[in-house]
């Protein structure tokens, strides 16, 4: 798996939820790539693709902006 797959599918499915759900939707979205073998990394890399998911993987890694920008 790569930070590609993990935009892509995201970018899939987020056009289905309804906006107003996206914030927790990204984190269990996040939730789930990290329990089926995403490495921190791998997350890391994928900040940049949407804000939803940028903010669901600063939460799950405990990353600060400043920290992401390094």
């Amino acid at each position: 798996m790569n930070d590609g797959f993990l935009i892509d599918s995201w970018s899939l499915f987020k056009e289905y939820v309804d906006k107003k759900h996206l914030e927790i939707v990204a984190e269990k979205f996040v939730d789930i790539c990290g329990e089926y073998g995403f490495s921190d990394n791998e997350m890391i890399e994928a900040i940049g693709g949407c804000n939803y998911l940028d903010s669901a993987i600063r939460y799950y890694l405990e990353l600060d902006d400043e920290e992401d920008e390094e």
